[in-house]
């Protein structure tokens, strides 16, 4: 019998778990930006907050650390875009063109030159 009861104890407390992991609330950056600058103005404790939005304070904390670092970050100065693979690809390749374009249309700017500098029309 402990048996049993031990294995439906197991069961029962996976169950609970992964009914808790599937109905755990997720928050939106925009509901987390609200919450942290909602801590930072000062108005009521992080305790009180906290119980108020339903998160730990270890939560909050860690988003606070997080927003403040990405504050940081941007006012830095360093927060440079990182390009894609496929849009570094496309720009290499329209950039290969544009250079194509640019030798064809020096290259038929030099022979016009030279052939009108050879008949005696043109003369720099």
């Amino acid at each position: 019998m402990t048996k049993k009861s031990g294995q439906s104890k197991a069961a029962a407390d996976k169950l609970v778990k992964s009914i808790r992991r599937k109905t755990r609330q997720t928050y939106s950056s925009e509901e987390k930006i609200r919450i942290v600058l909602a801590g930072l103005r000062g108005e009521e404790s992080i305790s009180a907050l906290c119980r108020r939005e339903g998160i730990a304070e270890g939560q909050y904390y860690s988003w606070s650390k997080e927003f403040l670092e990405a504050g940081k970050r941007r006012l830095s100065g360093d927060t440079a875009r990182q390009a894609t693979s496929p849009e570094v690809k496309n720009l290499r390749s329209e950039s290969l063109a544009l250079k194509e374009c640019v030798a064809d249309l020096t290259l038929e700017n030099r022979l016009l030159k030279k052939s009108m500098t050879d008949s005696g029309e043109y003369e720099e």
